[in-house]
Protein backbone atom coordinates (compact mmCIF):
# COMPACT_ATOMS: atom_id res chain seq x y z
CA UNK A 1 0.00 0.00 0.00
CA UNK A 2 2.84 2.39 0.91
CA UNK A 3 4.55 1.73 -2.42
CA UNK A 4 1.27 2.34 -4.29
CA UNK A 5 0.69 5.60 -2.43
CA UNK A 6 4.26 6.75 -3.17
CA UNK A 7 3.83 5.96 -6.86
CA UNK A 8 0.56 7.96 -7.06
CA UNK A 9 2.19 10.88 -5.27
CA UNK A 10 5.15 10.78 -7.69
CA UNK A 11 2.81 10.71 -10.71
CA UNK A 12 0.88 13.73 -9.37
CA UNK A 13 4.09 15.71 -8.89
CA UNK A 14 5.33 14.90 -12.37
CA UNK A 15 1.95 15.84 -13.90
CA UNK A 16 1.97 19.22 -12.15
CA UNK A 17 5.50 19.92 -13.36
CA UNK A 18 4.59 19.02 -16.93
CA UNK A 19 1.57 21.35 -16.82
CA UNK A 20 3.78 24.16 -15.53
CA UNK A 21 6.31 23.58 -18.31
CA UNK A 22 3.50 23.54 -20.88
CA UNK A 23 2.26 26.90 -19.58
CA UNK A 24 5.72 28.45 -20.00
CA UNK A 25 6.34 27.11 -23.49
CA UNK A 26 5.21 29.09 -26.56
CA UNK A 27 1.87 28.07 -27.99
CA UNK A 28 3.58 26.57 -31.02
CA UNK A 29 5.41 24.09 -28.85
CA UNK A 30 2.38 22.73 -27.02
CA UNK A 31 -0.52 23.05 -29.46
CA UNK A 32 -1.26 20.04 -31.60
CA UNK A 33 -0.51 20.35 -35.27
CA UNK A 34 -3.57 20.51 -37.48
CA UNK A 35 -4.14 20.93 -41.18
CA UNK A 36 -5.76 24.39 -40.86
CA UNK A 37 -4.85 27.80 -39.44
CA UNK A 38 -7.08 30.86 -38.96
CA UNK A 39 -5.75 34.41 -39.18
CA UNK A 40 -7.69 37.54 -38.22
CA UNK A 41 -6.65 40.99 -39.47
CA UNK A 42 -8.03 44.31 -38.25
CA UNK A 43 -7.43 47.92 -39.19
CA UNK A 44 -6.08 50.86 -37.25
CA UNK A 45 -5.79 50.88 -33.46
CA UNK A 46 -5.70 54.58 -32.55
CA UNK A 47 -5.77 56.76 -29.46
CA UNK A 48 -7.12 60.26 -29.86
CA UNK A 49 -7.17 62.80 -27.03
CA UNK A 50 -10.76 62.04 -26.06
CA UNK A 51 -10.02 58.32 -25.78
CA UNK A 52 -7.13 59.04 -23.42
CA UNK A 53 -9.29 61.37 -21.32
CA UNK A 54 -12.05 58.80 -20.95
CA UNK A 55 -9.62 56.06 -19.94
CA UNK A 56 -7.89 58.25 -17.34
CA UNK A 57 -8.39 57.38 -13.65
CA UNK A 58 -7.86 59.49 -10.52
CA UNK A 59 -4.82 57.49 -9.43
CA UNK A 60 -3.00 58.32 -12.68
CA UNK A 61 -3.65 54.96 -14.34
CA UNK A 62 -5.70 54.27 -17.47
CA UNK A 63 -8.48 51.71 -17.91
CA UNK A 64 -9.24 50.28 -21.34
CA UNK A 65 -10.80 47.06 -20.06
CA UNK A 66 -14.19 47.67 -21.69
CA UNK A 67 -13.05 48.73 -25.18
CA UNK A 68 -12.78 45.27 -26.73
CA UNK A 69 -15.36 43.49 -24.54
CA UNK A 70 -17.80 42.62 -27.33
CA UNK A 71 -15.23 41.53 -29.94
CA UNK A 72 -12.49 39.88 -27.85
CA UNK A 73 -14.05 36.41 -28.21
CA UNK A 74 -13.67 36.63 -31.99
CA UNK A 75 -10.10 37.88 -31.69
CA UNK A 76 -9.11 35.09 -29.30
CA UNK A 77 -10.79 32.49 -31.47
CA UNK A 78 -8.24 33.10 -34.24
CA UNK A 79 -4.98 31.19 -34.22
CA UNK A 80 -3.22 34.47 -35.05
CA UNK A 81 -4.70 37.95 -34.69
CA UNK A 82 -2.90 40.87 -36.36
CA UNK A 83 -3.47 44.63 -35.95
CA UNK A 84 -2.06 47.89 -37.31
CA UNK A 85 -0.62 49.69 -34.27
CA UNK A 86 -1.02 53.32 -35.31
CA UNK A 87 0.23 55.05 -32.16
CA UNK A 88 3.49 55.24 -30.28
CA UNK A 89 4.04 54.34 -26.65
CA UNK A 90 6.30 57.33 -26.23
CA UNK A 91 5.49 57.99 -22.59
CA UNK A 92 4.17 61.19 -21.02
CA UNK A 93 2.73 63.59 -21.94
CA UNK A 94 0.06 61.40 -23.54
CA UNK A 95 -1.26 62.98 -26.72
CA UNK A 96 -3.64 62.30 -29.56
CA UNK A 97 -3.60 63.68 -33.09
CA UNK A 98 -1.39 64.84 -34.74
CA UNK A 99 1.48 63.30 -32.72
CA UNK A 100 0.21 60.18 -30.95
CA UNK A 101 1.59 58.86 -27.66
CA UNK A 102 -0.76 56.43 -25.94
CA UNK A 103 -0.65 55.12 -22.37
CA UNK A 104 0.98 51.71 -21.95
CA UNK A 105 -2.34 50.34 -20.67
CA UNK A 106 -3.76 50.57 -24.20
CA UNK A 107 -1.23 48.01 -25.41
CA UNK A 108 -1.96 45.76 -22.43
CA UNK A 109 -5.70 45.89 -23.18
CA UNK A 110 -5.13 45.02 -26.85
CA UNK A 111 -2.88 42.13 -25.86
CA UNK A 112 -5.44 40.83 -23.37
CA UNK A 113 -8.10 41.10 -26.07
CA UNK A 114 -6.16 38.49 -28.00
CA UNK A 115 -3.86 40.20 -30.49
CA UNK A 116 -0.67 38.30 -31.32
CA UNK A 117 1.08 40.50 -33.91
CA UNK A 118 1.33 44.30 -34.11
CA UNK A 119 2.37 46.09 -37.30
CA UNK A 120 4.39 49.21 -36.50
CA UNK A 121 5.42 50.62 -39.89
CA UNK A 122 2.98 53.49 -40.46
CA UNK A 123 3.00 57.27 -40.83
CA UNK A 124 2.74 57.82 -37.06
CA UNK A 125 5.56 55.51 -35.90
CA UNK A 126 7.95 58.48 -35.49
CA UNK A 127 5.49 60.80 -33.77
CA UNK A 128 7.79 60.77 -30.73
CA UNK A 129 10.91 60.42 -32.85
CA UNK A 130 13.46 57.72 -32.11
CA UNK A 131 12.74 57.58 -28.40
CA UNK A 132 9.09 56.81 -29.06
CA UNK A 133 9.93 54.17 -31.65
CA UNK A 134 12.29 52.35 -29.30
CA UNK A 135 10.02 52.65 -26.26
CA UNK A 136 7.12 51.20 -28.26
CA UNK A 137 9.21 48.17 -29.17
CA UNK A 138 10.43 47.82 -25.58
CA UNK A 139 6.87 47.71 -24.26
CA UNK A 140 5.80 45.18 -26.87
CA UNK A 141 8.77 43.00 -26.03
CA UNK A 142 7.88 43.19 -22.34
CA UNK A 143 4.52 41.56 -23.19
CA UNK A 144 6.19 38.97 -25.43
CA UNK A 145 4.07 39.98 -28.39
CA UNK A 146 5.21 39.75 -32.01
CA UNK A 147 5.82 43.00 -33.87
CA UNK A 148 7.41 44.09 -37.13
CA UNK A 149 7.92 47.09 -39.41
CA UNK A 150 10.23 49.23 -37.24
CA UNK A 151 13.53 48.33 -35.60
CA UNK A 152 15.99 49.71 -33.08
CA UNK A 153 18.87 49.30 -35.54
CA UNK A 154 19.88 47.57 -38.76
CA UNK A 155 21.35 44.57 -36.94
CA UNK A 156 17.97 43.92 -35.32
CA UNK A 157 16.26 44.14 -38.70
CA UNK A 158 18.67 41.67 -40.23
CA UNK A 159 18.12 39.31 -37.31
CA UNK A 160 14.34 39.54 -37.00
CA UNK A 161 13.02 40.45 -40.45
CA UNK A 162 11.07 39.14 -42.22
CA UNK A 163 8.99 38.13 -39.18
CA UNK A 164 8.41 34.38 -39.03
CA UNK A 165 5.63 33.17 -36.74
CA UNK A 166 5.12 29.44 -36.23
CA UNK A 167 1.73 28.24 -35.06
CA UNK A 168 0.06 24.81 -35.20
CA UNK A 169 2.66 23.49 -37.60
CA UNK A 170 2.31 26.45 -40.01
CA UNK A 171 5.11 28.88 -40.83
CA UNK A 172 3.72 32.35 -41.59
CA UNK A 173 5.97 35.21 -42.70
CA UNK A 174 4.86 38.82 -42.23
CA UNK A 175 6.20 41.82 -44.14
CA UNK A 176 5.28 45.40 -43.20
CA UNK A 177 5.98 48.72 -44.97
CA UNK A 178 4.78 52.33 -44.90
CA UNK A 179 4.56 54.99 -47.60
CA UNK A 180 6.09 57.56 -45.21
CA UNK A 181 6.31 59.03 -41.71
CA UNK A 182 4.62 62.44 -42.05
CA UNK A 183 7.83 64.10 -43.16
CA UNK A 184 9.74 63.09 -40.02
CA UNK A 185 13.07 61.51 -41.01
CA UNK A 186 14.16 58.34 -39.25
CA UNK A 187 17.29 58.93 -37.20
CA UNK A 188 20.20 56.51 -37.06
CA UNK A 189 20.42 53.83 -35.81
CA UNK A 190 16.63 53.30 -35.97
CA UNK A 191 15.08 51.66 -39.03
CA UNK A 192 11.61 52.09 -40.55
CA UNK A 193 10.46 49.92 -43.43
CA UNK A 194 9.49 52.30 -46.23
CA UNK A 195 7.83 51.12 -49.42
CA UNK A 196 10.71 50.55 -51.82
CA UNK A 197 10.32 47.95 -54.55
CA UNK A 198 13.95 46.96 -54.62
CA UNK A 199 14.07 46.45 -50.85
CA UNK A 200 10.75 44.61 -50.88
CA UNK A 201 12.01 42.28 -53.61
CA UNK A 202 15.07 41.41 -51.52
CA UNK A 203 12.91 40.87 -48.44
CA UNK A 204 10.52 38.55 -50.29
CA UNK A 205 13.45 36.51 -51.62
CA UNK A 206 14.70 36.17 -48.06
CA UNK A 207 11.21 35.25 -46.87
CA UNK A 208 10.95 32.47 -49.44
CA UNK A 209 14.16 30.94 -48.09
CA UNK A 210 12.38 30.49 -44.74
CA UNK A 211 10.18 27.81 -46.34
CA UNK A 212 6.94 29.50 -45.27
CA UNK A 213 3.43 28.22 -45.70
CA UNK A 214 2.36 31.77 -46.51
CA UNK A 215 3.94 35.21 -47.00
CA UNK A 216 1.67 38.11 -46.04
CA UNK A 217 2.56 41.71 -46.89
CA UNK A 218 0.93 44.39 -44.73
CA UNK A 219 1.08 47.73 -46.50
CA UNK A 220 0.44 51.19 -45.06
CA UNK A 221 -0.53 52.94 -48.26
CA UNK A 222 -3.21 54.78 -50.20
CA UNK A 223 -5.04 58.09 -49.83
CA UNK A 224 -6.85 58.97 -46.62
CA UNK A 225 -10.67 58.96 -46.67
CA UNK A 226 -10.97 57.65 -50.23
CA UNK A 227 -13.30 54.66 -50.55
CA UNK A 228 -11.74 53.36 -53.75
CA UNK A 229 -8.12 52.43 -54.24
CA UNK A 230 -5.60 54.21 -56.43
CA UNK A 231 -4.18 52.52 -59.51
CA UNK A 232 -0.76 52.67 -57.87
CA UNK A 233 -2.01 50.44 -55.04
CA UNK A 234 -3.36 47.86 -57.47
CA UNK A 235 -0.07 47.86 -59.37
CA UNK A 236 1.93 47.45 -56.16
CA UNK A 237 -0.34 44.60 -55.04
CA UNK A 238 0.19 42.87 -58.39
CA UNK A 239 3.93 43.36 -58.02
CA UNK A 240 3.88 41.80 -54.54
CA UNK A 241 1.94 38.78 -55.80
CA UNK A 242 4.32 38.38 -58.72
CA UNK A 243 7.24 38.15 -56.29
CA UNK A 244 5.60 35.31 -54.37
CA UNK A 245 3.60 37.11 -51.70
CA UNK A 246 0.42 35.15 -50.95
CA UNK A 247 -1.85 37.81 -49.43
CA UNK A 248 -1.79 41.61 -49.11
CA UNK A 249 -3.44 43.54 -46.28
CA UNK A 250 -3.67 47.33 -46.44
CA UNK A 251 -4.17 50.17 -43.97
CA UNK A 252 -3.95 53.99 -43.71
CA UNK A 253 -7.04 55.45 -45.47
CA UNK A 254 -9.12 55.29 -42.21
CA UNK A 255 -12.07 54.10 -44.28
CA UNK A 256 -12.92 50.76 -45.81
CA UNK A 257 -11.68 49.95 -49.29
CA UNK A 258 -12.54 46.86 -51.37
CA UNK A 259 -11.33 43.31 -50.77
CA UNK A 260 -10.56 41.03 -53.69
CA UNK A 261 -9.85 37.31 -53.91
CA UNK A 262 -7.63 36.78 -56.93
CA UNK A 263 -7.25 33.41 -58.63
CA UNK A 264 -3.78 32.41 -59.72
CA UNK A 265 -3.79 31.69 -63.45
CA UNK A 266 -1.05 29.06 -63.16
CA UNK A 267 -1.86 27.24 -59.89
CA UNK A 268 -4.89 26.44 -57.68
CA UNK A 269 -3.78 29.20 -55.31
CA UNK A 270 -6.03 32.11 -54.38
CA UNK A 271 -4.77 35.42 -53.03
CA UNK A 272 -6.60 37.90 -50.80
CA UNK A 273 -5.92 41.60 -51.31
CA UNK A 274 -7.61 43.89 -48.78
CA UNK A 275 -6.80 47.47 -49.69
CA UNK A 276 -7.95 48.98 -46.38
CA UNK A 277 -9.75 47.56 -43.34
CA UNK A 278 -10.61 51.03 -42.01
CA UNK A 279 -10.43 52.05 -38.37
CA UNK A 280 -10.66 49.34 -35.75
CA UNK A 281 -10.99 51.72 -32.81
CA UNK A 282 -10.60 55.50 -32.81
CA UNK A 283 -12.43 58.74 -32.01
CA UNK A 284 -13.06 59.55 -35.65
CA UNK A 285 -16.67 60.51 -36.24
CA UNK A 286 -16.89 61.64 -39.86
CA UNK A 287 -18.98 59.51 -42.17
CA UNK A 288 -17.23 56.26 -43.18
CA UNK A 289 -14.48 56.61 -40.50
CA UNK A 290 -16.24 55.34 -37.35
CA UNK A 291 -15.81 51.65 -38.07
CA UNK A 292 -13.95 48.99 -39.98
CA UNK A 293 -13.76 45.32 -40.87
CA UNK A 294 -12.22 42.22 -39.37
CA UNK A 295 -10.85 39.95 -42.07
CA UNK A 296 -10.56 36.21 -41.47
CA UNK A 297 -8.38 33.91 -43.56
CA UNK A 298 -8.34 30.13 -43.12
CA UNK A 299 -5.33 28.33 -44.52
CA UNK A 300 -5.35 24.59 -45.08
CA UNK A 301 -2.70 22.07 -46.03
CA UNK A 302 -3.71 19.92 -48.99
CA UNK A 303 -1.30 17.27 -50.27
CA UNK A 304 1.62 19.12 -48.75
CA UNK A 305 0.58 22.50 -50.18
CA UNK A 306 -0.90 25.38 -48.19
CA UNK A 307 -4.00 26.88 -49.76
CA UNK A 308 -6.58 29.50 -48.89
CA UNK A 309 -9.51 27.34 -47.75
CA UNK A 310 -11.91 30.08 -46.70
CA UNK A 311 -12.13 33.80 -46.05
CA UNK A 312 -14.69 36.33 -44.89
CA UNK A 313 -15.14 39.70 -43.25
CA UNK A 314 -17.29 41.08 -40.47
CA UNK A 315 -17.90 44.73 -39.64
CA UNK A 316 -17.17 46.50 -36.36
CA UNK A 317 -18.24 49.95 -35.21
CA UNK A 318 -17.04 52.23 -32.41
CA UNK A 319 -19.60 53.76 -30.06
CA UNK A 320 -18.30 56.98 -28.51
CA UNK A 321 -19.22 58.45 -25.10
CA UNK A 322 -21.52 61.10 -26.56
CA UNK A 323 -23.55 58.31 -28.16
CA UNK A 324 -23.66 55.61 -25.46
CA UNK A 325 -23.88 57.87 -22.40
CA UNK A 326 -21.49 55.56 -20.52
CA UNK A 327 -18.31 57.62 -20.81
CA UNK A 328 -16.72 54.72 -22.68
CA UNK A 329 -15.43 53.83 -26.13
CA UNK A 330 -17.04 50.52 -27.01
CA UNK A 331 -16.30 48.41 -30.06
CA UNK A 332 -19.44 46.65 -31.30
CA UNK A 333 -19.83 43.77 -33.77
CA UNK A 334 -22.28 44.47 -36.58
CA UNK A 335 -24.97 42.15 -35.17
CA UNK A 336 -25.11 43.63 -31.67
CA UNK A 337 -28.73 44.39 -30.74
CA UNK A 338 -28.48 46.10 -27.34
CA UNK A 339 -28.00 49.68 -28.55
CA UNK A 340 -29.72 52.95 -27.71
CA UNK A 341 -31.39 55.09 -30.36
CA UNK A 342 -28.38 57.27 -31.13
CA UNK A 343 -26.10 54.25 -31.44
CA UNK A 344 -28.54 52.41 -33.70
CA UNK A 345 -28.81 55.33 -36.11
CA UNK A 346 -25.07 55.91 -36.37
CA UNK A 347 -24.22 52.24 -36.64
CA UNK A 348 -26.93 51.69 -39.24
CA UNK A 349 -25.48 54.46 -41.43
CA UNK A 350 -21.96 53.02 -41.20
CA UNK A 351 -23.13 49.49 -42.00
CA UNK A 352 -25.30 50.69 -44.87
CA UNK A 353 -22.36 52.56 -46.42
CA UNK A 354 -19.98 49.66 -45.82
CA UNK A 355 -22.26 47.06 -47.35
CA UNK A 356 -23.02 49.25 -50.35
CA UNK A 357 -19.30 49.64 -50.98
CA UNK A 358 -18.44 45.98 -50.52
CA UNK A 359 -21.43 44.62 -52.41
CA UNK A 360 -20.45 46.71 -55.40
CA UNK A 361 -16.67 46.35 -55.42
CA UNK A 362 -15.61 43.22 -53.51
CA UNK A 363 -14.67 40.08 -55.40
CA UNK A 364 -14.90 36.51 -54.14
CA UNK A 365 -15.53 37.15 -50.45
CA UNK A 366 -18.64 37.33 -48.23
CA UNK A 367 -19.67 38.86 -44.92
CA UNK A 368 -19.95 36.72 -41.79
CA UNK A 369 -21.30 37.48 -38.33
CA UNK A 370 -19.72 37.04 -34.91
CA UNK A 371 -21.56 34.37 -32.95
Amino acid sequence: MDNLWQMKNWINKISKRLLWVAWLLPATAVSAQTDSLSLLFVGDLMQHKRQIEVASRLDGSFDYSTCFRYVSSEIRKADLAIANWEVTLGGKPYTGYPAFSAPDEFLLAARKAGFDVFLTANNHCLDRRGKGLVRTLDKMDSLRVFHTGTFRNQAEREREYPLLVERKGFRIVFLNYTYGTNGIPVSSPNVVNYINRSQIRNDVLRARLMKPDAIIACMHWGIEYRLLLEQSERELAEYLLSLGVDHVIGSHPHVLQPIEVIDNAKTPERHVVAYSLGNFISNMSQRYTDGGAMLKLVLKKVNGKTRLADCGYTFVWTSRPNLNGKNQFLLYPSNRKELNGLEKNKMFLFLQDARNLYDKHNKGIKEYFIE
